[in-house]
């Protein structure tokens, strides 16, 4: 197999936009400011594309050598994580090229996702990240659909059903698989998003309120 470098690909113009951040030892990319879903507590939605220190805010969307040339020598991070202020599945073929690429460069990968891609793609996009996609951190949000409708506003019919799919399937072909919802989320019953995510059959993990990153 062809291993991919940094140099294979034509230099792209330069860019201010911030195509990767780091948060401790994990490097983050931000590769899209698109979304399947509209959540009230986003900072996006409330106006704001601020993460730490970084602006996310994306004037284009990256090329895959731009977010090549961002990460580097993925080595040097505990992992790299698809993340950013937009789904990053929505840029599904990019997101599986760069992550060729930090596999190939002895990374580990991990993908942020709100576990709509097969339902945004038209179809089975799992088995595509194998060998590809490492761990993968599912947005639950919510232990059940009226209250994940309320908190998520998806913009697909199904969401809430396709992304419980996506979690059920997901370790058949990624090696580690978490559900997260939100401790401090109007009605979330974190112990009842745990017990959900249990007879899934993968991880769970709370994330806090107004804590991003």
């Amino acid at each position: 197999m062809h291993c991919l470098k940094s140099r294979d690909y034509p230099r792209q113009p330069m860019s201010h936009d911030t195509l990767s951040y780091t948060i401790g030892q994990r490097l983050y990319l931000n590769i899209t400011d698109r979304c399947t879903l509209v959540c009230a507590f986003c900072p996006k939605t409330q106006g704001s594309h601020q993460v730490h220190a970084y602006d996310l805010t994306l004037h284009q969307r990256p090329e895959v050598a731009a977010i090549i040339a961002a990460i580097g020598d993925p080595t040097r991070y505990e992992e790299v994580v698809f993340c950013g202020f937009g789904e990053p599945t929505l840029r599904f073929k990019v997101l599986l090229q760069v992550a060729g690429y930090i596999k190939e460069h002895g990374g580990r990968v991990r993908l942020n996702t709100d576990g709509l891609a097969c339902l945004v793609n038209k179809r089975d996009v799992l088995p595509e990240m194998r060998g590809l996609v490492d761990a993968v951190s599912v947005s639950m949000n919510a232990q059940h659909e009226p209250l994940y409708n309320q908190h998520c506003a998806p913009q697909l019919a199904g969401a809430w059903q396709a992304m419980l799919d996506f979690l059920r399937r997901a370790p058949a072909y990624i090696p580690e698989v978490t559900a997260t919802a939100i401790d401090g989320l109007a009605g979330v019953d974190i112990r009842a998003c745990e017990r959900l995510a249990t007879d899934l059959g993968v991880k769970f993990r709370a994330r806090q309120l107004d804590r991003v990153g």
